[in-house]
């Protein structure tokens, strides 16, 4: 796990441009006392950024360890831009709201959101907050990393049993001796028997 003073964040915030009214002032409040937080926690806030059609973009120049979601009452829109920007480069996000509607949590935990904080903020939790987000992304992309390996094995004696059958049924050869055949092909050429099986099924295609 990455130490929490080395992390890099990005906040995703609106621009609250200068407060006309009391709830805009309180909102503002809200976002520069987060904001604050994380700096007094040692965390290395590198840029705030709208929730915005080029956002895939800039996060993928920042590169950060960590995305904040500062959301008002429409945290469901900044989150939509958010999940489809962390797609193809999955991150732990964070998502702090003063929007008490829940109705939509479930959605957006689904959706990769690793916390979602609902007002009431105390800068003295904020280090435990994000520990645990990262905690719960590192354990989700390691169950995520498991499952791609179990569908990869799965595959891989798919194309061996294919390539056996038809070793036995072109060769005369019984498994065992398929088996024994394949690999011996994939010591002598380096590869994986899975690789030596899905050639040898090319091949076959080829030349049927």
């Amino acid at each position: 796990m990455t130490p929490s003073h080395s992390l890099r964040l990005v906040i995703i915030a609106p621009d609250l441009g200068l407060p006309t009214d009391a709830a805009a002032q309180l909102l503002a409040d809200r976002s520069r006392q987060l904001r604050i937080g994380l700096l007094e926690n040692g965390y290395n806030i590198v840029a705030v950024l709208p929730a915005d059609t080029f956002l895939n973009e800039r996060l993928g120049q920042l590169a950060p360890d960590m995305i904040i979601v500062d959301a008002e009452s429409d945290a469901r829109d900044a989150l939509e831009h958010v999940v489809v920007a962390t797609r193809d480069a999955r991150r732990p996000i964070v998502l702090f709201t003063n929007d008490e509607d829940t109705t939509h949590v479930k959605d957006a935990v689904a959706a990769g959101v690793s916390a979602y904080i609902v007002a009431g903020l105390s800068p003295e939790r904020i280090r435990a907050i994000l520990d645990v987000a990262m905690a719960r992304f590192e354990h989700e992309q390691d169950l995520r990393r498991e499952l791609a390996d179990a569908r990869s094995e799965l595959q891989n004696r798919k194309l061996i049993d294919r390539a056996k059958a038809l070793l036995m049924q072109r060769q005369g050869l019984s498994e065992e001796a398929a088996y024994a055949r394949l690999r011996k092909a994939a010591m002598d050429k380096g590869l994986k028997l899975g690789e030596v099986a899905q050639r040898m099924l090319d091949v076959a295609d080829l030349l049927a």
